[in-house]
């Protein structure tokens, strides 16, 4: 048996994670009103068969208005803890932690599921009027409305309530959505936010939204329970959000309790060039990592096994997160293992081989 950093475990708080091989949060668009359904009992159920550590539900709305589409996952009532129970329950009775992804789109609310092309659902057609820190629009999706204190209040309320709710669907990890150019990371941006009030401005009053939904997060969920954020760890773009941000905002979220920064980047504004190429985004998260001393994920075009186990033995992170790999092959923590020599138990079911 080969000794594998990938497939060695990993404690966060006091949740202990069976491998370092990850689901990352992928958005389905398979909702009905924000619950989740027999499909997505499949779909993540496939996930823990195939032996990851963490499956990560995908972005999980805390408001019917944070929803990026009318068919994303919602967690605004007590109703949807019911429907996301049996998902949670199976993965978990399989050997997976299950975490989930808290977020509010904000300015890429009421967009079209990609499945039904580009642009907004109108509001005769089911869509809503997005609010965001201003009232500009992100190109080709609608107006929104520019946010009251009140709304920025509301706002961290539902996230507090929401991540109350993950504790009674049987989550285990609770992660603040805080990338790709949605509402928190939509404050964190220069490009984006450029309110003069105490929300906007300096770095200080742009990372207050997420310092403050953190704080009430980990006043809901237990002491033991992990946190985790994604962020974007730049914008790419000069004069955008950057790694040295970046840093400084987990410097400040390590004191509200956060425990391990899920580095993804992109999104805050369109038509960027990105650098991709496979593990375009590692350098960030080791950049993070070494500059913190929080954990970090990596994600980002990690296609094998090799690579990922690469990664961690560079200490570049802490975890892999993988994401278009699981959908092509929902088994690729089992066929990672064989790729590294690892001795791993596949289901009884399926043992036969």
């Amino acid at each position: 048996m080969t000794d594998s950093l990938l497939f060695s475990p990993i404690t966060v708080r006091n949740v202990s994670v069976r491998n370092r091989l990850w689901v990352s949060p992928m958005c389905m668009y398979s909702s009905v009103d924000g619950f989740a359904s027999d499909w997505h009992q499949v779909h993540i159920g496939q996930y823990a068969l195939g032996g990851p550590g963490l499956i990560m539900m995908e972005a999980t709305a805390v408001a019917a208005e944070g929803r990026i589409t009318p068919a994303c996952l919602g967690l605004w009532s007590d109703a949807h803890v019911e429907a996301l129970r049996p998902v949670v329950d199976f993965a978990k009775a399989h050997g997976a932690t299950m975490g989930i992804q808290l977020a509010h789109a904000g300015r890429k609310a009421s967009a079209r599921p990609p499945h039904e092309g580009s642009g907004f659902v109108e509001i005769p057609d089911g869509g809503w009027t997005p609010i965001a820190p201003t009232a500009e629009p992100f190109p080709g999706l609608a107006q929104p409305r520019a946010m009251t204190g009140e709304d920025i209040a509301q706002v961290i309320t539902d996230f507090a309530d929401a991540a109350r709710r993950a504790v009674a669907a049987g989550f285990d990890v609770v992660e603040i959505h805080g990338a790709h150019g949605y509402l928190v990371h939509q404050f964190l941006s220069p490009l984006v936010n450029t309110r003069t009030d105490g929300w906007g401005g300096d770095l200080v009053n742009r990372m207050r939204l997420p310092r403050e939904i953190a704080r009430a997060i980990r006043h809901e969920i237990p002491a033991e329970m992990p946190l985790f954020i994604r962020v974007s760890a730049t914008d790419w773009v000069d004069g955008g959000w950057s790694i040295d941000d970046s840093v400084e905002l987990v410097r400040v979220l390590k004191e509200q309790g956060v425990d391990l920064v899920d580095v993804s980047s992109g999104g805050a504004v369109p038509n960027v060039q990105i650098p991709v190429a496979p593990g375009y985004q590692v350098p960030l998260a080791a950049h993070i990592r070494a500059h913190t001393g929080v954990m970090t994920s990596a994600v980002g075009l990690i296609d094998n096994a090799g690579q990922a186990e690469q990664v961690l033995a560079a200490s570049a992170a802490d975890a892999i997160m993988l994401g278009r790999r699981w959908l092509r092959d929902p088994y690729t923590a089992l066929n990672f293992a064989a790729d590294l020599g690892v001795e791993v138990e596949w289901r009884r079911q399926y043992s036969r081989r």
